[in-house]
């Protein structure tokens, strides 16, 4: 009896060594299985522009412009800035990074200067990724964000066009990192814009990746590998989703502003720079054609 006793046993801890076995092999394979899947998403991806900033002096003229039109009026949003041209002391590129660069001086009747640069090319769904470092300071209001094509700010009808915020941070919240859309019905006058945050301790320390995938279905807003904002097109037309159309970029340190400045602006706290190490834009290819 007792040597029956001691097969089951055995036989018993067999089975239990071989279905651990079997359970780690299915595991293995399921992880291999997803590796490959996320290799072949990105597989469908391709590089259709970019700027590395491997050059020293201001941004290249054939890649970007300076959007100054807005000066006048406060951009709509009683900015502080104003917004120079081809300036080095306001935008330049130094040793792989590009710095954008708000100071504290008077300026053509503004007692801030920055750089607002906007891409010369657009682009309709797809994958933007800007590695950037983030300035900090009461009063800053930096963005990375797009708009659509042959759009200007003295053409009005926004927010009815359309927006897409891949990155905002105020200096008085520092840290955290907010992505919205805005069109007719969903706007941050009316509180009802799309809109999600997350935090990253370190965003005025540290490069991270703002990205944004793009597709006819959905948006989705990612810092690094983390996904926090998801928007889908809800099928009711442009007056919620204005955004089956080209867009341009645009990379800027506001100051002040209806935002901006909720909390005052700390003087004391300029220069304060925008750093880009890296602006990357990806089409999945079955949208190159």
């Amino acid at each position: 009896m007792n040597v029956l006793k001691k097969i089951n046993r055995y036989a018993g801890v067999q089975g239990l060594v071989l279905a651990l076995l079997i359970s780690l092999l299915l595991l293995a394979g399921c992880q291999s299985s997803n590796s490959e899947k996320n290799v072949k998403n990105d597989d469908l991806y391709q590089m259709v522009w970019h700027d590395e900033f491997d050059y020293t002096g201001l941004p290249d003229s054939t890649l970007w412009y300076y959007d100054t039109i807005g000066n006048d009026a406060g951009w709509g949003n009683n900015e502080a800035q104003y917004y120079t041209y081809a300036r080095k002391e306001n935008a330049t590129v130094d040793s792989g990074v590009l710095k954008i660069i708000a100071r504290k001086e008077n300026y053509k009747g503004k007692k801030y200067t920055s750089a607002r640069l906007v891409s010369k090319a657009d682009w309709k769904y797809g994958r933007i990724e800007v590695n950037a470092k983030l300035p900090e300071g009461v009063g800053t209001w930096s963005a990375i964000w797009m708009m659509p094509a042959g759009w200007h700010f003295n053409n009005g009808n926004w927010p009815d066009i359309g927006e897409i915020d891949i990155m905002e941070h105020v200096g008085h919240d520092p840290g955290i990192i907010h992505a919205s859309a805005h069109s007719k019905d969903y706007q941050w006058q009316k509180g009802t814009q799309k809109t999600a945050t997350i935090f990253i301790p370190d965003a005025t320390n540290g490069f991270h990746s703002y990205k944004l995938d793009w597709s006819p279905e959905v948006l989705e807003g990612y810092v690094d590998d983390s996904l926090y904002f998801i928007y889908h097109n809800e099928e009711f037309g442009e007056s919620k989703w204005p955004y089956n159309k080209p867009f341009y970029l645009i990379l800027n340190i506001a100051v002040g502003g209806v935002w901006g400045s909720m909390q005052g602006i700390d003087d004391d706290a300029f220069p304060q720079t925008m750093d880009v190490d890296y602006v990357r834009i990806y089409r999945k290819s079955d949208k190159l054609n």
